[in-house]
């Protein structure tokens, strides 16, 4: 009896699998939500925005993200140094996914809600 192998890679069961990795990790949605709604940023005021963050997982969400090609660092050698963030155009192409989830967030989560606590007091 030959057995043939069923499993397939996740990116192949889903294809939206590899940007749901690279997009909506816990912390990266949050960072490039605010980059985009608020333009360049130097870490300390990303920081600032993304409650309860710690600045070794920004620096890690931060680097990922710009090896990704999301966002734009630029150093500024001066004295001190500054650092800022930014997002970038790949980056800005992401906004109209998260005008429609924002719009199904804003339109369904009470569903949502709702399903949970039905589920809950089952």
């Amino acid at each position: 009896m030959q057995v043939t192998d069923t499993t397939t890679e996740p990116e192949l069961a889903c294809p939206i699998a590899p940007v749901v990795d690279i997009v909506f990790s816990r912390w990266t949605t949050p960072i490039l939500w605010s980059l985009h709604a608020h333009g360049r940023q130097r870490f300390v005021e990303l920081e600032r925005r993304i409650a309860r963050i710690t600045p070794k997982v920004l620096t890690q969400r931060l680097r990922q993200l710009e090896r990704d090609g999301l966002v734009v660092r630029t150093y500024h050698p001066e004295v001190p140094p500054r650092v800022e963030y930014e997002i970038s155009e790949l980056g800005r192409s992401l906004a109209p996914l998260f005008a429609h989830l924002a719009d199904w967030s804003t339109e369904h989560l009470g569903e949502v809600e709702k399903a949970r606590q039905a589920y809950d007091t089952e």
